[in-house]
């Protein structure tokens, strides 16, 4: 009796308990404000603040002239579709819409964030893969440029940090951007950071070699107790994958790391249209000839920061 050859068995079951990516949230969504948009483009007031002066009795006021002006929302789309066979979405015991779903969710989120903070950029100068150009600047690419209305220099809040690695003192620099500007409420600052930053603050040390951010017990770094939770300098902290600099909005950046403090109340995001998505089947619909099962997702969302001097960025430029 010949040999039976396994590796030539084509598997009929498969198990349901699909591996998949992690699901991510959008840091930007969890800590900005958002802001309802009725069309493509929101203007949003910004006052240029108002000055009193010290007087006598009997003086006339002095006329304060500080200029108004106002930010722009501008929605970018984001979408994707995916196809798949009939026949496999009736044989299959793993629930296909909803991983799916779970992974369009997290490219989704994940480029959303990057858009908002890492694209180095001008909007003008990139081209997406449609061949059109996206509809709003990072907010790394706005720290880089001098700006005449707010009075900002061109990257007076972004820190390179040394190529040796981020040091104490490198990773204090961005809250001390934010702590000496006008836009600094201590309960409301929260800290923004690609995971590779978790490493970094285990390997910061004092001169006797001992971590100066200790670990807590269910070893998150810093001493962060994890999730909703976890904190740096007291402040909230998130991660993002999204927190790595990229030549274009994308979901799986590959540029330096990076680290965002800023004060939510100017972490300002619109919404047209949340993340949704429409499955189209495949007796009626585009896929009938094919019998293709097609589930197609789309978000439209904008993002612009209030304030340059809410906020503070600091890139790793040793990974």
């Amino acid at each position: 009796m010949a040999n039976i050859n396994l590796l030539q068995w084509v598997p009929y079951e498969y198990d349901p308990n699909v591996i998949q990516r992690v699901k991510q949230t959008s840091a930007v969504i969890n800590f900005g404000q958002n802001v309802t948009m009725g069309s493509e483009a929101k203007s949003i007031p910004r006052s240029g603040g108002a000055r009193a002066q010290a007087m006598s009795a009997g003086s006339n006021y002095s006329t304060d002239n500080t200029a108004n002006d106002a930010v722009w929302l501008y929605a970018q789309k984001y979408g994707g579709a995916l196809p798949v066979n009939e026949e496999d979405l009736n044989d299959s015991l793993a629930d296909v819409v909803n991983t799916k779903l779970n992974d369009f969710t997290t490219s989704t989120m994940i480029q959303f964030d990057n858009h908002s903070l890492g694209v180095t950029g001008a909007k003008g100068s990139v081209t997406l893969a449609d061949g059109t150009h996206p509809q709003f600047d990072s907010l790394y690419y706005i720290l880089t440029q001098t700006d005449p209305v707010t009075g900002y220099q061109a990257n007076a809040n972004i820190t390179q940090g040394p190529s040796g690695g981020i040091t104490y003192d490198s990773l204090r620099a961005p809250l001390k951007a934010v702590e000496t500007g006008n836009y600094f409420q201590p309960n409301n600052i929260a800290i923004i950071a690609h995971p590779a930053f978790a490493d970094t603050l285990r390997g910061i040390k004092d001169s006797n070699q001992r971590p100066i951010f200790v670990e807590s017990s269910n070893g998150t770094a810093g001493g962060g107790q994890g999730g909703p939770s976890m904190t740096l300098f007291g402040h909230p902290l998130q991660w993002s994958l999204g927190c790595r600099l990229s030549g274009a909005p994308t979901d799986q950046p590959t540029g330096h790391p990076f680290l965002v403090v800023c004060s939510r109340d100017y972490l300002i995001y619109g919404t047209r249209q949340p993340l949704a998505h429409q499955e189209i089947d495949g007796l009626t619909g585009v896929g009938a000839l094919s019998d293709s099962f097609y589930l197609k997702t789309q978000m439209r969302r904008a993002f612009v920061p209030g304030h340059q001097n809410a906020f503070g960025l600091l890139v790793d430029t040793s990974q």
